[in-house]
């Protein structure tokens, strides 16, 4: 008898264990690729997405963009309006018939005015919310940031895959909801995110196929933007946080006509924190080596003499790049190198001393600059390209 009802309970709880009592059809989503959030003037939260259409791939699509009215295209934009972020997704909801999934939204964008007034609410409902991916990358837009998902580019199928293209090259800085929380976790609760700006269309271009793209840096303090830098000023300060990894330095030899373009494949940045008779000093020592990609000038790069000289230039070049990076930063007192954290990590008991005050000691911080740059390669030929052996110098 035992057996038997032992038997039953098992075949009873078959079904229920086997089951998927809360699956979601992927027919039943709406899947968001792109995200931004704008502040209205009457302090309303503005939430606008950008809704991947299935059907346009089986029905071939046009040729990308997003579409307003729901038809064309391989996106469309619904927004939503509240007095928060929750509450303006509630309204959105009721636009789109299916249930919005943030899993596969890779692009989150901060419009201008909603950053200069604070992003921490809007940041803890992505960290708290089990969607939104914590390796998606955010943004800063200039002005309204919902123009940038009405916008259809040519080239990608949608804006928000456009930004994120953009970033993977490392054009600018590059930021995802965990580091963000980082930097505004961290000792001197100070941030950066990339700046972005549309790109007008271009002519016998519609309004809409204008381009987003990075220009810049958008400086945090704690949770508000207090203003941006340049996108010379970003390259210094991806040399300080060691992420240069796409780029070109172009440069003009002292005392010669023209310019050298290098491509840099390698870069070593050390940050050295030190406190001396109560004085705070970082030695900000770089060790980097670049190929020739081009050569405007008539110097003969294959003379080690001339090469030398090329390598003293670049090296100016760089510290000078460095140097209008870290005094921009002093001045806007905006540590967002993480240069306190690493005080704090060489002398923990000091930096809780001046915590309180850790802006003032940043901006009057001495620096020290050493760059040791080589040039390893001069490309496929040695001597400038259309030029006759008695224009060539031998510097």
């Amino acid at each position: 008898m035992k057996s038997v009802l032992l038997l039953l309970a098992v075949c009873g709880a078959t079904p229920i264990l086997s089951s998927c009592w809360d699956r979601m059809e992927i027919n039943d989503l709406a899947i968001v690729t792109a995200a931004v959030i704008d502040k209205k003037e009457d302090n309303e939260i503005e939430l606008s997405v950008q809704v991947f259409i299935p059907k346009s791939i089986s029905s071939g699509g046009d040729e990308g963009g997003a579409g307003q009215g729901g038809s064309g295209g391989t996106t469309l934009v619904r927004t939503g309006k509240g007095s928060n972020i929750s509450d303006a997704l509630s309204k959105l909801q009721s636009k789109i018939p299916r249930k919005v999934f943030w899993g596969q939204c890779k692009v989150f964008v901060f419009g201008e005015k909603l950053a200069k007034e604070g992003i921490n609410e809007e940041l803890d409902f992505l960290l708290r919310h089990p969607q939104p991916r914590e390796r998606a990358n955010v943004y800063v837009s200039e002005g309204k940031a919902k123009h940038i998902l009405e916008s259809m580019p040519p080239l990608e199928i949608y804006s928000g895959e456009v930004i994120r293209e953009l970033s993977d090259l490392h054009i600018g800085m590059q930021v995802t909801l965990q580091e963000l929380n980082k930097m505004l976790m961290g000792k001197p609760q100070e941030a950066a995110l990339p700046f972005i700006k549309m790109l007008p269309p271009g002519k016998g271009q519609t309004k809409l196929q204008g381009v987003p793209y990075i220009v810049g840096t958008a400086v945090f303090k704690k949770d508000k933007m207090t203003g941006t830098m340049t996108e010379k000023e970003t390259r210094g300060i991806l040399w300080l946080r060691d992420e240069m990894k796409s780029y070109t330095v172009t440069f003009q030899p002292k005392g010669v006509k023209g310019e050298i373009s290098l491509n840099p494949v390698s870069a070593k940045v050390k940050l050295i924190p030190q406190i001396r008779n109560n004085k705070w000093k970082v030695f900000v020592k770089i060790d980097t080596e670049g190929a020739v990609i081009q050569n405007g000038t008539n110097l003969n790069l294959s003379n080690p003499k001339t090469v030398k000289a090329a390598e003293r230039s670049f090296q100016k070049d760089i510290e000078k790049r460095i140097e209008m990076a870290f005094l921009h930063i002093q001045h806007k007192k905006a540590d967002i190198i993480g240069l306190g954290k690493e005080f704090y990590r060489k002398y923990p008991k000091q930096y809780n001393k001046i915590e309180n005050h850790w802006d003032e000691i940043f901006a009057e911080l001495e620096v020290e600059i050493d760059v040791v740059a080589h040039i390893r390669r001069q490309g496929y030929i040695n001597k400038p390209a259309g030029l006759s052996e008695n224009e060539v110098k031998d510097k």
